[in-house]
């Protein structure tokens, strides 16, 4: 559950001591069906759709690397999303570089900034380094309203895609889909090693029990650090492939509205799981997406949606689902 005096995320636990686990065939078949599902998606949806999708659970898998596996919540991580749609746009139409090495520095930007930001705000605890995070987010939304080469509030407009490695033309819809999905399952292949290595086993020892963490020896602090800038370089990777799916980057992607919506997602989805933010992302772009042409303010129905997730479903919708008999049957955990 969240806490906001301390801001961390302590698991529910149920009791169950001993689970059973999956069979690693079993592992194996279903992560092969979650892939064929990706290839097969643009088939049977609009591909745009998709690839927004895709962006915006990298941008929550990579905030929840953060919150869920560190403890820390951040209000702030739209600067490093829409920083490196900026630094993107930039690099591919102004300097005219590939659209892989245009990503590759509007990751690095988002790096950059989380190294500074992160340097600032992690010496802080609690809802203080929350609200430091906004501040400075703030201020780089402020820098991006005002500096030249974002161009206001019109943003960077017709951004080329380009050709990947020269020849692959990612203006072909179906082209800029698989490589969109290539680099989300290799994000995604990032964030489970991380989740899973001892440097991730570290993350959550701070998560549970900072002080012990501590006594224990470790440097809490550069831990945190480095948790910070590698979730602000994943959430990089996140904005510089939106800026080029929509050829564009706008003041829309450094608000702090952003920096609130993948927060919604990611609890939504259920904090502390690996697919959690998946789910709850693609939850929230299909909702935004199917209410954008009618009647109804799309963030009352998400405000509602919300709502109902947080009385019914305390833990996420991944993170009850895990928590249920089948869940506990199955032995499937944050890292399953």
């Amino acid at each position: 559950m969240l806490d906001m005096n301390t801001t961390t995320y302590t698991p529910v636990h149920d009791g169950t001591k001993e689970r059973a686990t999956l069979s690693p065939p079993l592992k194996l078949a279903l992560i092969l069906i979650g892939i064929a599902g990706l290839v097969a998606a643009p088939f049977f949806f609009y591909p745009v759709l998709v690839m927004k999708i895709l962006c915006f659970a990298l941008f929550a898998c990579a905030f929840n690397l953060l919150l869920g596996y560190t403890g820390l919540l951040s209000f702030g991580h739209a600067a490093f999303f829409g920083g490196s749609a900026y630094f993107t746009a930039h690099a591919v139409k102004v300097w005219g570089l590939p659209t892989e090495v245009g990503i590759l520095v509007g990751v690095l930007g988002a790096s950059i900034l989380g190294l500074i930001i992160g340097f600032l705000a992690i010496r802080r605890q609690g809802i203080y380094f929350s609200m430091i995070t906004l501040a400075l987010a703030q201020m780089f939304f402020f820098f991006c309203l005002q500096a030249p080469f974002t161009h206001g509030e019109d943003g960077i407009q017709s951004v080329p895609r380009g050709y990947l490695l020269g020849f692959i033309n990612l203006g072909n819809q179906m082209n800029m889909y698989y490589f969109v999905m290539a680099v989300f399952l290799a994000a995604l292949f990032i964030i489970w090693r991380i989740v899973n290595s001892p440097f991730g086993m570290i993350l959550r020892s701070i998560r549970e029990n900072e002080n012990r963490a501590i006594s224990l020896g470790y440097s809490v602090t550069r831990y945190k650090l480095a948790a910070f800038v590698m979730s602000a370089a994943l959430t990089g990777l996140a904005g510089g492939l939106k800026a080029i799916v929509f050829q564009l980057a706008t003041l829309t992607d450094v608000s702090w509205q952003m920096s609130g919506e993948v927060i919604l997602m990611t609890l939504l989805g259920g904090i502390g799981t690996l697919i959690g933010p998946i789910i709850g992302a693609g939850l929230i772009v299909t909702l935004q997406n199917a209410l954008a042409t009618s009647q109804f303010p799309v963030t009352v129905i998400t405000g509602i949606v919300f709502m109902v997730c947080v009385l019914l479903f305390r833990r996420g919708i991944i993170g009850e689902f895990y928590n249920s008999r089948i869940g506990r049957k199955f032995g499937l955990n944050t890292e399953s």
